[in-house]
C-alpha cells in the first residue's frame, strides 16, 4: 500500500460512517446517523449493539482499553483508561463493552476546576457520550468523545456549551431562512477551520531551559543578532528535519480522520503552521485538541519539542490560532458566501448584519474568549491583532453596506484581476483583501477570528460566537415574522439599515497596529481590555448574562464560576512563572555572573602586578557587578510581591496584584539578567541562548 495514496488509509483509526454502515444493523445505523447529523437522541435500546460493534472494531485496531475523552476547564483534555476485560468463572477473561459503559462514565468532578460549583467533598460527575463527534483508536485505546457535567447538572467542560450553542444557532438561523422562503433546510451548522501556529526546537536545548519546561516560554533571553527582520523564514523551503516531522504528523492526523491540509514555515525563526480543512465546530474543536496532543508527541520522536505557548520567545512573533468561522446548511449552502452580486443577496446581507451587530454588542465576550496570561504577551505586539475588537469588511462589502445604509446602489468595479503579463492568466478577484491586523476579518465566505491563542481550546470562542449570532438572528426573526409578504422587502431593508447605522462603529478597515487606531477606538466608544484581568470580569455584565441565560448556555452562577476559573488560572500561571524566574536567577544567573566577575577580578590583579592596563576587565566587572546587584534586589522584590499576591483572598484582587506588581517586577528582572547575558562569554552562560534554540533545527 502506497503511503502517498492517502485515500487508502485516511480515517482508518476512526469509527466513521463507512465502518458503521458495514458493522451495524441497517435500522441502528440509520438511527445513529440521524443522531450524528440531526441531533436526534439515540434509542437507549440500541446502545448495547452499538457498543459491541465498536468494541469488536477497536480490538481489531489493536485496542485493549477504552476512555471517555473530555475537555475540562483546565485548558487541556482528560482521559481515564479502562480495559475491555471481564473475569469469567474459570479464572480467564472475555472482552466486553456494554452500552452503559459507552454512554456514561463517572470521573471525579471535584478534582477539576469548577469555580466553586463543586466542593472537594462532592466528587461525583458524569461523562456523557457525544455521538456527533467520531470515536477513534489511538495508542491501543478506544477514545470516546464526551461531555462532562456535575452530579447536579452544571457544565464542567468546554464541549457542552459548544453543543448547546450549535443547537440554538441552528434553530434561530432556520427561523431567518424561512423568512426568505427556504423551507428545505432542517439544520444549520457553524463550521470552523482552525489554523494552528507552533514552534519547534531541539529537545537537548529544551531540557536545559527550566523556564520552557515549567512555563512553556522563555522567561529570560537576550535578543539574537538576527531575528525575523529579513523575512527569510516565512514560506521558506522546509529543512529536512522539519519536513520529516511534518510528514509523520500529516500521516498520523490523516489516520485519525483529521483533514490536515496546509503546512509551511511561519514568520518567526523555528515557527510553523498547520491548517486543516473546515469541519463543523464540534468536530473541529475535538480534532484541534487532538492535533495539539499529536503535534507534541510526534515532535519528541524526532528529538524536538513542540511549543504551543502564545509567546515562547520575546522579540519575535508569537503564535495564534486563526479561527475561521462560517455557517452552512444541511443542503450545502454557505450562508456567509456573498455570491457574485452581494448587493443583491439580501439573505447574505441579513446574516452579515447579524454578525456585525453581535460583534459590536458583545465585543467583551469575544475578547474574553481569547483571554489568557500567555495571550496577553501576544495581542497588540505587532504580530497579532490588537486587544480591541473590530471587524474588517473590505472595500467591496464596505461599499455594499454603505449603499444599503443610504438607500443607494453599489456596482463592483473589478470582476477580474489582470497582472499584465501575457503568459499569466487573469483570474476572478476576491471580494475583499486580507487584513492581518484585524481581530475579526471577513475573508470571502467566512470570518477569521485572529485573536485566539495557539494553546487555546477553540470551544470557548466558538460557543460564544455561536450564541452571540444566535441572539441577533433571534431578534431579526422576531422583528420580521408576521410581516406581510408585500411589506417584507421594505421592512427588511429598514431593519438592516438601522443595524448598519447603529453598529458600523465596529467596522475598521485600516491598520490595527497604528497608535491612531487606539485613539479612534476610544473616540468610537469601543471597549479596550488590554489584559486578561481587564476583560474577564465583564463576563458578568448584565447584557452578557442575559444572552447566555436566555439560550440556556450558562446560568449566572456558572458564569461567575468561569470568571473565578479564568482569574485563578491567570494567577497560577503568573505565580509559576515568577517562582521559576526566582529559582533560575538564584541558582543559575546570579552565580554565573559572580563566577565570571571573580575571573575578571583575578585577571585584574594579575595584570596590575605586571603593570599591564586592565581597564577593559575593570569596566566589564563593574558593569556586571552593578547589574548583578540590581538583579539580586529585584529577586527579593519579586519574592515579596509574589507572596503578597498569593495572600489575596479575593480572586480578582489576586489576579490584579499579579498583573500590576508581579508581572512588572518580572519584566525588570528579565531586562537586568538579559543585559548581563550579552556581556558574558557564551560558554559560561548556564542556559542555551536564543541563537542556539531558534536557528539550530
Amino acid at each position: 500500500m502506497s503511503r502517498a495514496d492517502i485515500s487508502t488509509y485516511f480515517a482508518c483509526d476512526v469509527f466513521n460512517d463507512e465502518v458503521m454502515r458495514t458493522r451495524l444493523p441497517k435500522q441502528i445505523y440509520k438511527a445513529l446517523t440521524n443522531t450524528k447529523k440531526m441531533g436526534v437522541p439515540l434509542d437507549p435500546a440500541y446502545a448495547d449493539v452499538v457498543a459491541n460493534a465498536i468494541k469488536d472494531w477497536a480490538i481489531e485496531r489493536g485496542a485493549t482499553h477504552y476512555t471517555h475523552w473530555f475537555q475540562p476547564m483546565t485548558g487541556s483534555t482528560a482521559e481515564k483508561h479502562d480495559s475491555f476485560i471481564q473475569p469469567t468463572d474459570n479464572g480467564m477473561v472475555i472482552m466486553y463493552f456494554s452500552g452503559k459503559a459507552l454512554v456514561k462514565g463517572e470521573p471525579d468532578a471535584s478534582s477539576f476546576p469548577s469555580g466553586g460549583i463543586r466542593q472537594t467533598c462532592s466528587a461525583r460527575g458524569y461523562t456523557i457520550w457525544d455521538p456527533t463527534s467520531p470515536i477513534f483508536v489511538k495508542e491501543g485505546t478506544l477514545y470516546i468523545p464526551t461531555a462532562f457535567v456535575s452530579y447536579t447538572g452544571e457544565t464542567l467542560d468546554k464541549k457542552t456549551p459548544l453543543l448547546l450553542s450549535m443547537d440554538v444557532l441552528s434553530d434561530q438561523a432556520i427561523r431567518v431562512l424561512k423568512l426568505f422562503g427556504n423551507t428545505t433546510v432542517t439544520k444549520v451548522t457553524s463550521t470552523v477551520g482552525p489554523e494552528q501556529e507552533y514552534f519547534l526546537i531541539d529537545k537537548k536545548m529544551y531540557d536545559q531551559r527550566e523556564d520552557l519546561i515549567m512555563t512553556g516560554r522563555t522567561l529570560f533571553g537576550a535578543a539574537p543578532p538576527k531575528g525575523q527582520e529579513l523575512d527569510d523564514q516565512y514560506y521558506a523551503n522546509l529543512k529536512p528535519r522539519i519536513a520529516a516531522y511534518m510528514a509523520e504528523l500529516d500521516e498520523t492526523l490523516w489516520k485519525l480522520g483529521i483533514y490536515a491540509n496546509t503546512k509551511h514555515n511561519e514568520v518567526a525563526p523555528a515557527q510553523h503552521e498547520l491548517a486543516p480543512i473546515f469541519n463543523n465546530s464540534n468536530i473541529s474543536t475535538d480534532q484541534n485538541s487532538l492535533t495539539m496532543e499529536v503535534m507534541k508527541k510526534i515532535a519528541l520522536k524526532h528529538d524536538l519539542v513542540c511549543l504551543l505557548h502564545e509567546k515562547p520567545f520575546a522579540g519575535v512573533n508569537g503564535s495564534g490560532k486563526h479561527n475561521n468561522w462560517s455557517l452552512s446548511t444541511d443542503t450545502g449552502q454557505n450562508l456567509l458566501d456573498p455570491g457574485s452580486t452581494p448587493s443583491e443577496n439580501m439573505q447574505f446581507l441579513t446574516f452579515l448584519c447579524a454578525v456585525l451587530k453581535g460583534v459590536d454588542e458583545y465585543a467583551s465576550l469575544l475578547r474574553i474568549s481569547a483571554a489568557s496570561a500567555g495571550n496577553d504577551h501576544r495581542l497588540g505586539a505587532h504580530e497579532a491583532p490588537p486587544a480591541i475588537i473590530s471587524i474588517y469588511m473590505g472595500e467591496e462589502l464596505q461599499g455594499v453596506l454603505d449603499a444599503l445604509e443610504t438607500g443607494g446602489t453599489y456596482k463592483s468595479e473589478s470582476e477580474e484581476f489582470s497582472i499584465g503579463v501575457h503568459a499569466l492568466p487573469d483570474f476572478p478577484k476576491d471580494s475583499t483583501d486580507r487584513n492581518r491586523t484585524s481581530p475579526f476579518a471577513f475573508t470571502g465566505n467566512r470570518f477569521e477570528f485572529r485573536m485566539v491563542g495557539s494553546s487555546d481550546n477553540i470551544a470557548c470562542p466558538n460557543h460564544l460566537l455561536n450564541t452571540i449570532v444566535a441572539g441577533e438572528l433571534c431578534e431579526i426573526a422576531d422583528a420580521l415574522e408576521g410581516v406581510l409578504t408585500k411589506d417584507f422587502d421594505t421592512k427588511l431593508k429598514e431593519l438592516l439599515r438601522n443595524i448598519i447605522k447603529n453598529h458600523k462603529r465596529i467596522i475598521f478597515n485600516g491598520n490595527g497596529y497604528s497608535k491612531e487606531w487606539v485613539e479612534e477606538a476610544k473616540r468610537r466608544g469601543l471597549p479596550i481590555y488590554k489584559t486578561t484581568v481587564d476583560a474577564v470580569p465583564h463576563y458578568a455584565d448584565e447584557k452578557n448574562v442575559a444572552l447566555l441565560e436566555k439560550f440556556g448556555i450558562f446560568s449566572r452562577s456558572q458564569i461567575e464560576s468561569r470568571i473565578d476559573i479564568l482569574l485563578e488560572r491567570y494567577s497560577k500561571t503568573v505565580n509559576i512563572e515568577s517562582l521559576t524566574m526566582i529559582d533560575m536567577a538564584k541558582k543559575k544567573f546570579i552565580p554565573a555572573a559572580l563566577k565570571y566577575c571573580k575571573e575578571l577580578c583575578d585577571g585584574i590583579a594579575v595584570k596590575s602586578g605586571f603593570g599591564i592596563d586592565a581597564s577593559i576587565e575593570r569596566s566589564l566587572a563593574e558593569k556586571i557587578t552593578n547589574l548583578n546587584s540590581e538583579a539580586y534586589k529585584l529577586v527579593q522584590e519579586l519574592e515579596k510581591n509574589t507572596a503578597d499576591a498569593a495572600a489575596c483572598e479575593n480572586m480578582l484582587e489576586m489576579a490584579t496584584a499579579y498583573r500590576d506588581n508581579v508581572v512588572s517586577t518580572m519584566e525588570k528582572l528579565r531586562k537586568c539578567v538579559d543585559s548581563i547575558e550579552v556581556m558574558m562569554p557564551s560558554e559560561q552562560w548556564p542556559v542555551p541562548a536564543y541563537s542556539d534554540m531558534i536557528f539550530n533545527v
